[in-house]
């Protein structure tokens, strides 16, 4: 679990397990460093990466640490651009996105765990109409399952960003469609392929509470097909949307809304359940999946201190 420090003291990654019933209990702290605000696997998960996200929002940190019994050995940093939010891997490559420099970074990961420099970059540039869009603020960026595409949602631009992964120089280029707008003051956050068709993606924006799907041609470009708020008619109170995931069956999609702040959710490895981080609250709540209609219901909760990513 990833967290920020916060008031309530938070020093680093944190380990939880959940049983076949849902129910939590606590491992503890399994590895040090500063606002680890997001985090993922290596493919073979021998390797957890994190970003940390400085409270300046100054030049941020990727860093690499090795998995063990005894937990997470530290393995390498490298300095990122500005204030990273975001990072996955595939392969060798690792994706970072820079919530105040408004870029997305390429970093190549050996295979002892070491991180390279930077390699290259992808900087956004515009505004949008909302009082968080005065500047570019990368969200996060994706692989796109069946090329070397990779699409960068930025808040701030209001735009997803389009760029080609070049494997064998170790560059992002310039892709054909450069970005695709958004609805205007939609600030689009992440995203979600759908696992039975890359062509379609859903992407939720943070500032307007909607879920987009948007189509991918068969020419490789992509275009905005409809949205639909996350919220019902009857809400009256402050919201933003945060994350978004669908079901390995493709059937069922979620979006979570931070009224009570959750900022971050996943799916259990068998997807029997969905684990949820309120980063406000201090917990991880656990819910059971009804997989037919989708229900879900309320089993577990824990403390937990700001949790801002669920990894499994």
């Amino acid at each position: 679990m990833g967290t920020f420090e916060g008031k309530v003291g938070s020093k680093g990654i944190y380990k939880f397990r959940l049983n076949s019933q849902g129910k939590f209990s606590s491992v503890g702290l399994v590895g040090r460093t500063e606002n680890p605000s997001y985090i993922t696997f290596s493919d073979d998960k021998r390797y957890l990466l994190s970003v940390s996200l400085p409270p300046s929002f100054g030049s941020g940190i990727l860093e690499s640490f090795l998995v063990t019994n005894r937990g997470l050995k530290p393995v390498s940093k490298s300095p990122t651009d500005k204030a990273p939010c975001f990072v996955t891997v595939r392969n060798e490559h690792v994706l970072i996105a820079n919530y105040s420099g408004g870029s997305t970074e390429l970093f190549k990961l050996s295979p002892n765990g070491k991180l390279s420099h930077s390699l290259s970059k992808e900087q956004h540039e515009g505004n949008g109409v909302n009082d968080r869009q005065e500047a570019p603020h990368s969200h996060s960026a994706w692989f796109s399952p069946d090329s070397n595409v990779v699409i960068s949602p930025d808040l701030g631009t209001n735009h997803l960003w389009f760029s080609e992964l070049d494997s064998s120089q170790l560059k992002l280029k310039p892709n054909m469609q450069k970005k695709l707008k958004m609805t205007k003051g939609a600030g689009p956050r992440h995203l979600a392929f759908h696992p039975n068709n890359s062509s379609w993606i859903y992407v939720v924006s943070e500032l307007n509470n909607t879920i987009s799907f948007v189509q991918k041609s068969e020419k490789g470009k992509c275009k905005i097909i409809a949205s639909t708020s996350t919220l019902p008619s009857t809400n009256t109170g402050k919201n933003v949307a945060a994350d978004i995931g669908i079901s390995s069956d493709g059937k069922f999609l979620y979006a979570s809304n931070r009224g009570d702040f959750p900022r971050h959710f996943a799916f259990s490895p068998n997807e029997e359940f969905l684990v949820v981080a309120n980063q406000n609250s201090n917990n991880l709540v656990s819910y059971k999946r009804n997989k037919n209609t989708e229900e879900l219901t309320f089993v577990d909760k824990i403390k937990a201190p700001n949790p801002t990513c669920v990894l499994f």
